[in-house]
């Protein structure tokens, strides 16, 4: 099995965690919801597969380029 980390493409606060390990997952699901500037940015599943991890809680501060999530083939 591969995995693929998904990662956070802006400085923020998790604002929803909206996916739970285990769960089946298709490309482009939300999986994590960042807050930055007032804006909530979905980050997504990048291919079709199921969460192995979730790495973030709703109020975790997180960077950019940080792993939130690891999805698996």
């Amino acid at each position: 099995m591969a995995q693929h980390d998904v990662v956070s493409s802006v400085t923020g606060v998790v604002f929803e965690v909206a996916a739970a390990e285990g769960a089946a997952v298709v490309a482009c699901d939300t999986l994590v919801v960042v807050e930055s500037m007032k804006m909530e940015i979905p980050l997504v599943a990048p291919r079709t597969g199921r969460v192995a991890r979730i790495l973030v809680a709703a109020g975790d501060g997180v960077d950019e380029g940080q792993t939130v999530a690891v999805v698996e083939d």
